[in-house]
This record gives C-alpha cells, structure tokens and sequence, in this order.
C-alpha cells in the first residue's frame, strides 16, 4: 500500500490548482448588484488558451465479444434465466450477510429471523434445487435401473429373448426406431460439439487472459508514467494567466480608458454634450455681450473725447464768429433808421451762438473698460474643448494613477508563481511513481511466472473434459457403427434367425452403446449437476450482478464491511469511513476516464480553496487590485482665477456710471440754436438791409457760420448720436450683466459636476470591471485546473479496466464457457434415455434370433397355423387363432414378446 499512499498525496498536489477563490469577488459583486445604477453588463473577457493536457493513451479495450459462440452463450443465459426468473436478491444477501458477521452457526439458524431467511434463500434458489434434484435422482436411478434391466435381459425378458414375433407393421417400427435414434444421435453429437466448444474456447481465451493481463499491466505504468508531466504541465499554465494579467496593468491606460470612452459615449457623454452645449451657449452669450459691452465702453471713450474736444474747438469758433459778427453790426450803416431795426434784431440773436452741453464733466469710461478687457482675456470658448479633453486625457490619468499598483501587482504574482514552484516540491512525485512503476514491473513478473503453471493446468482440464465428452463419442460410435452396419446388413428377405453377421454386429454394437450409456450416464450427469449449481450460481449470483453493477450495491452497503465504519473504501484508503465516497461511485467515474482526484473525493481530505486563498488569489492581491482607483475630481473646467474674472466682470463699474448725467448732456444738443436757422434768419435779415457792404458782411458771416456746421457741429451730433446708443446699450447691459455671469458660473458647475460625479461612477464602475477582468484570469485559471483534474489529469481508466478485464475472464472466458459446457453435456446426458429406448428396440431388427415365427397355409381347412422354427430349420407348432395352448413351447414359460 506504500504506492497508493504516494498516489493520493500526488493528486492532492495537484488538486491544489483546482478550484476558485470566489467568495469575496462575489460579495462585490453582490454590492454592485444592490445598486440600481450599477445595473450593466459586465464587460467581455478574453479566453486564455491554456492548451491541452499531455493525454494518456490507454491500449486496453475492456470489450469482448465472444462471436459465434456468443449465440450458445444467449442461449444457457436463457435457460439460466428460465431456472431462475427472479431478480438479484440484494436485501436478502445484505440481510444474512449482517446476521452472520461474526461467523455461521448452526444453532443461530434455528431463529425465527435466520428460519425465515432461509425459507427466502430456498424460494430463490428453488429452480436451480428443482434441476439439483432432478440430477441426483438421474444419478442414483440410472445404476440402478441399470442393474434391474441387465438382471431383467439375463432371465430372458425385457428384450432379453433371442425372438422376434413377425408383424405386418415391421418394417414401419424399424424405420420410426431408425429415425428416431438418427435424430437422438444427432442432437447428442451437437450437444457433444457444444461441449467441445466450450472447451476448447476457455484454452482460447486464456490467452487473451494475457494480453489482457499485459495491456492492463502497461496502462497502469502509463497512468503512473503521464501523472506527473500533467500535473507539471497544469501548475505551468499559471505562467499563462499570469502574464495575460501583467499584460493588461501594463496597458491599463489604453484598455481602462477605452472602456470608460465607451460606456460614457453611452450615458455620460449625451449629458456632458447637453451640459456643455447649455454652457457653450450662455458663454458665447456672455462673450458676446461682453464684446458688445466692450465696444459700447469704446465708443463711449471714443466718442466723449471727441466731444470733449470737438466742443472746445466749437466753442472758440462759436466766440469768434459772434464777435467779429458784433464788430460788423457796429458799422455805422447799422444806425441808419431804416436799417437799425435789423441791425438791433441780429444784436439780440448773437447770445445764442455758443455751445449748449457740456461733455467736460462727465467722468470717464477707462476702468470698466479696463476690467472689461481684463475679463475678455479668459478664452471661455474653450470650456466645451476643454470639457471633451479631460476625457481624452483619461488613459493617462489612468496609468499615471496606478502606476505604483502595477508595480505592486507585478511583485506579488510572482511572489504567489514561487509559492506555487516552493509547493510541487514538497512531494517526492517522481521517486514515488517510480517505486510505483518499479511495484508494477514486479507484479507483472510474478504474475508472468505462472503462465506455465496455467498453461499446464489448463492443458490438464482440457484432457479431462475431451475425456469426458470422450465417453459420449464412445456411446455415439457405437450408435453410429450399429445404424450403419445394421442398416447396409439389413435384409428384407433374410428371416430373423437367418440374418447377415453384418446386420447381427450392427444390434450389437447398439447393444454396447446402450450398455456404456447406462455405465457413463449416472457420471455424466453427476459432473453436469455439479457444474450446473456452482456454475448458474456464480453467473446469477456473481456475473449477473457484475455486469449491472448491483454487485457493488452490496458491497457499498453502509456498516456491511465493518460494523463501525460507514463507508468501507474511504476507511480503508483514507482512515475516514464518513466521506460518501462508493465503490460503485469510484468505478462509474473511472469508467468514464474521469480523473482519479474526483472518482476518488479526494476534495475532502485536502481543501483546495485554503491553498487558493493562501496563493492563487489571496487576500493581499484582492487589497491591491482594490487600490485600483480612478479619480476625475481633479478636473476643472474654469480655473479659480478665470471665474474671479467672471466676477470681476459682472462687478467691472458698469453700473457706477452716470447714464443720467450722459443722456442729460446728449440730449441738450450740440449748440443754444439751430445754426442753420440762425444761418437762414441772418441772411433774410441782410436781405432787409440797403444793398451794401453791411448786406454782404452779413451774408458772410452766414456763410462761416454754416461751415462751422457743417465741420464741427455735425461731427458732434454724430459722436452725441454714437455716445447716446452706447449708453443706452450700457444702461441695459448694467442690469443683464450679473444674471449672465451667474448663469455662466452655474453651467459651468453642471458640467464639472457631470464630469466629477456621473463620469467619475462610471470610472469607478468600469474600474471595478477591470479589476473583475483580471480576477476572471485567475478565475479561467483555477476553473480549467478544476476541470482538467476532474477529466483529463490521472485518468483512471485502467482501474474500471481491471474491473471489467476481470469480468470478461472470470465471467465471459470461463464462467460462461463452463455453463455453456455442461449444457452441451447435460443435453447429451438428457438425451441418452431415448438413445439406450430406441437402441434396444432397433437392435431386435438388426441381431439374429435364435427362434422366429413360421405361417403354414393349410388348404383343407382354410386355416393358418403358425409354427416356430428354430435357427436349423426345424418346425414346431406354436398356436393357433382358434386354439392356444402352452405345452407346444418347451423353451418358453410364456409366449415371446417384443420389448
């Protein structure tokens, strides 16, 4: 037991691969279940490719189909069947199995219980006692019989008179009697084929015993030779999922970022493009009111400096031409009578010639100006850009966050590849399979020793049973030598007392086959009965059950064995009878070729998942996968100093500005009056005057006066004309402007929520998922071991072969070619009795008679007398139809009869 020992802790080595740490990823995933907003498919993982597992070639085919001789086979199966038609008695075997654990006694049968279970023991066994008994009554009354009629044939009866009465019908009784013993011979001669056989194919098949011995032999060394390369190869593989994981830390940026790029184009996205839509519009609103606001401060600037200016030149302009117009009406024409009235009339009008607002002391626009350009100088058209790029830098932000648990990761998966490399070597595989191998080659020479032993044993059983069948071919000579010579010999014409010596031998030799039937019989039958009970017995007792695998109901049976352990083969194996482990479970996984760590449960003597948790996936890994984390708080749209400007803007002094006092001076105009009008008076007033110098003076004041109209008044109305639209646009930009900037602010915060919150649950989600991603590596890793283990590695095929070879030689080779044997033989056996009844008859036609009845015609009388002659030709009457009488047959005591 030392090798199966060692075997068991190898496969617990390698179940050591075999199974997966789930319990704390599911409980993860059960948190993320219990989210609502978690709800989403788990991303696809890549299957690994572990390869296959180096397979072990088995060369034993534990089949046999026996061929022709399959049909006698069937046929003793029926007739076995027809014996015993009831089903396998499990309980009752299980039940006298466990009355008598401590040994059969006979006193103890005498109990109710044990009376009773043999009482169901007799009713099960009842046809093979019925044919037991028919046996040994053949045995003992063929003697016997035989005895009695030899004893009979001595004193002249039973046949035993050398006389045959002649019959009409006669040659009709020896032709019946022919057919018959042709037929009884013929069916004794197939019956003795049969025999044969069977015989001859135990000596067959017990050659096939050794290739079937050989091939059994070489799948065990096989078994032993391929477990430790499999086992290698599965501890191997882990390089697999280990590098597929170091492979995506290694591109986590690009693998996370991708899958964050496409669960936010399906949910954050939309959002985000709303948001910033939303924001983009009140910025490019803001931004436009700002321009506007900036441009109206401009032309405000732009336009009260030229009013400042343009209003100064006027004014001195103004002054000049009212003056040098009052030295003109100071001209003595003007005091003439007619002319005087004019005169004094324009003298009035001169006051109105001046400059009526006054732009001087309006404050400037130069600090809103100043904060308006500060504000323009923030780009808040590149908010939307902005927003979208914080995505597209997410791969780097990723790898540049988990760099350090890359690094940490890659240390500790090859920490666990060394614990697993540390763990293979704790067992001495090689040097135990080796020992195994070597216990194999040992067997296998200690059994090959005993070939000769068994060829010559064989060759002995072989010589007794054609001896045995030899009996029969002696009784079928004779037979077959008496219907031949009895048959040519014949004569029709020849009287019985005047037959051939060829016909005469023929009785003969009938006569000597019934004479060894009766001495060869009785032992015949006594070898068929023996046969018949051990050999039915072992096939519906044994085979039967073997085959249907009810046999290892019985032997699985709890406390059977052993009345304190359970389960017997985990006792016996493991020490621990309670592992629901069977013979029957064990040999069905075998037979499936699944491997040996599942047929033999060997998941409850070593836990599987303790070693993963302490390696594959232990708990310092999942803290380090859990530091995978991904953080876009970070990310802002506008910086603090850009909405400080913002501020600034909605507080740039717009409002401190004096609309009133500028819409006051704008609408006051340029000059007291209408220069054109006060133009248009002057000259209609010259027109009044006496033509002259003082008419002409006068008109040329007109005229310099409607120049400086024209190129300074004009211009002025237009800068009022600009001056008052950009207040007015100011004035109503003063009141709109903090509610833009607030509505600015709150958009841009929407956004950056979106991105900081919303987008940042879906990198978390999808970080999780790329941590789930690797452990399902590990996951694909243990979950292949598992399968491997239960399927491939340590295939236990040739256990389940050794079952089956050993039934097809105990059952198929020998078990049925010896029923098949004694049914041949019990046939011939049977079928002797109508042999020796036809032989007997059928002799009295063929041997010669030493008396034989005569018929005279008596012509007087008309009447036929019958006489008896003797063998020389001598005449005696015998009887008559009409009168009978004894004392004409000195040699008989009574009339001669045929038997």
């Amino acid at each position: 037991m030392f090798w199966t020992q060692w075997l068991v802790l190898l496969l617990w080595w390698g179940a050591t691969c075999a199974e997966q740490h789930a319990e704390e990823r599911d409980g993860q995933r059960d948190g993320v279940r219990s989210d609502p907003r978690r709800q989403r498919s788990p991303p696809p993982v890549e299957p690994l490719d572990f390869g296959f597992v180096p397979a072990a070639v088995y060369d034993t085919h534990a089949y046999y189909e026996p061929g022709t001789i399959g049909i006698l086979f069937h046929m003793v199966h029926a007739f076995l069947y027809v014996v015993q038609p009831n089903s396998f008695p499990k309980d009752l075997i299980v039940r006298i199995i466990q009355q008598n654990m401590g040994g059969i006694k006979i006193e103890e049968w005498r109990k109710p219980d044990n009376v009773v279970l043999l009482l169901q023991w007799i009713h099960y066994e009842s046809g093979f006692l019925i044919c037991a008994v028919f046996g040994i009554v053949f045995v003992i009354l063929t003697p016997i019989v035989a005895t009695c009629f030899c004893m009979c044939r001595c004193c002249d009866n039973c046949g035993g008179e050398m006389h045959q009465r002649q019959r009409k019908n006669a040659d009709c009784h020896r032709g019946f009697f022919t057919a018959s013993l042709i037929a009884t011979t013929i069916f004794i001669i197939l019956g003795v084929l049969v025999a044969y056989a069977a015989n001859h194919n135990i000596s067959s098949q017990i050659k096939s015993t050794r290739r079937l011995i050989n091939t059994n032999m070489r799948d065990l060394k096989t078994f032993a030779n391929n477990t430790p390369a499999q086992i290698d190869y599965l501890t191997a593989q882990y390089t697999t999922a280990k590098n597929k994981v170091l492979s995506d830390l290694d591109n986590i940026g690009p693998l996370l970022g991708a899958r964050i790029h496409s669960h936010l184009e399906k949910e954050v996205v939309p959002a985000l493009d709303a948001a910033l839509r939303m924001a983009g519009a009140k910025v490019e609103s803001a931004i436009k009111a700002m321009r506007e606001t900036k441009e109206a401060l401009e032309n405000v600037s732009s336009a009260l400096e030229i009013l400042q200016e343009g209003m100064g030149k006027l004014q001195a302009s103004l002054t000049g031409e009212r003056s040098s117009l009052s030295n003109t009406l100071s001209d003595p024409a003007c005091t003439n009578g007619a002319a005087s009235p004019t005169c004094n009339s324009i003298r009035s009008a001169l006051p109105q010639l001046g400059v009526n607002a006054e732009f001087s002391r309006l404050p400037d626009v130069n600090d809103a100006l100043a904060n308006i350009n500060t504000v323009l100088k923030v780009d808040l058209s590149n908010i939307v850009q902005k927003g979208y790029a914080s995505f597209n830098d997410t791969p780097a932000l990723v790898k540049e966050q988990t760099k350090n648990i890359v690094t940490g990761v890659k240390n500790m998966l090859d920490k666990i590849g060394n614990e697993i490399t540390a763990f293979s070597k704790m067992f001495p595989v090689e040097s135990s399979l080796a020992n195994f191998t070597i216990f194999l080659n040992e067997r296998h020479k200690y059994l090959e020793s005993f070939y000769p032993q068994i060829d010559q044993m064989d060759f002995y059983r072989w010589i007794i049973c054609v001896a045995v069948l030899c009996t029969v071919v002696l009784i079928l000579a004779f037979n077959v030598l008496g219907l031949l010579c009895g048959t040519c010999g014949y004569d029709k014409q020849a009287s019985p007392t005047t037959r051939g010596c060829l016909s005469n031998t023929g009785g003969n030799l009938l006569m000597a086959g019934v004479g060894f039937s009766f001495i060869f019989a009785w032992g015949l039958m006594g070898i068929v009965t023996t046969m018949f009970v051990v050999g039915g017995n072992v096939e519906k007792l044994i085979c039967e059950p073997l085959a249907n695998r009810q046999l290892f109901k019985i032997i699985d049976t709890p406390f059977l064995v052993h009345p304190e352990k359970r389960n017997f083969l985990p006792g016996m194996l493991f020490q621990n009878p309670n592992i629901d482990l069977t013979l029957g479970s064990m040999y069905r996984e075998c037979y499936e070729n699944n491997g040996l760590y599942h047929a033999l449960q060997l998941e409850n003597i070593f836990n599987i998942n303790t070693f993963l948790n302490r390696t594959v996936y232990n708990r310092d890994l999942a803290k380090v996968f859990d530091g995978v984390q991904v953080d876009l708080k970070d990310i802002m749209l506008l910086d603090q100093a850009s909405r400080d400007n913002l501020i600034n803007f909605a507080n740039s002094g717009l409002g401190d500005i004096d609309y009133q006092a500028y819409l006051a001076e704008v609408n006051k105009g340029v000059t007291l009056v209408d220069l054109l009008s006060f133009c248009s008076d002057l000259e209609d007033q010259a027109d009044q005057l006496p033509r002259g110098a003082l008419e002409n003076a006068l008109k040329g004041h007109a005229s310099s006066i409607r120049t400086i109209h024209r190129e300074q008044v004009v211009p002025l109305e237009q800068a009022m004309s600009t001056l008052s639209q950009s207040i007015i646009l100011l004035q109503r930009t003063s009141n709109d402007l903090p509610m833009k900037v607030t509505n600015i602010l709150s958009a841009i915060d929407a956004a950056e929520y979106l991105i900081t919150h919303n987008a940042s649950h879906v990198v978390k989600q999808e970080t999780k998922a790329f941590v789930q991603s690797l452990v399902s590596y590990f996951k694909q890793y243990t979950e292949w071991v598992k399968n491997s283990l239960t399927a491939e590695v340590a295939q236990c095929k040739p256990i389940s072969n050794m079952v089956d070879s050993m039934e097809i030689v105990a059952c198929s080779f020998i078990i049925d070619s010896v029923n098949t044997f004694w049914m041949g033989l019990g046939a011939c056996c049977i079928l002797l009795i109508p042999s020796i009844i036809f032989s007997i008859k059928l002799a009295k036609y063929y041997r010669r008679m030493d008396t034989e009845d005569v018929f005279e015609d008596r012509a007087k009388t008309h009447n036929h007398d019958k006489q008896v002659c003797d063998h020389r030709g001598n005449v005696a009457p015998l009887s008559s139809p009409y009168n009978e009488t004894l004392t004409w047959f000195p040699r008989a005591s009574a009339p001669p009869s045929e038997w």
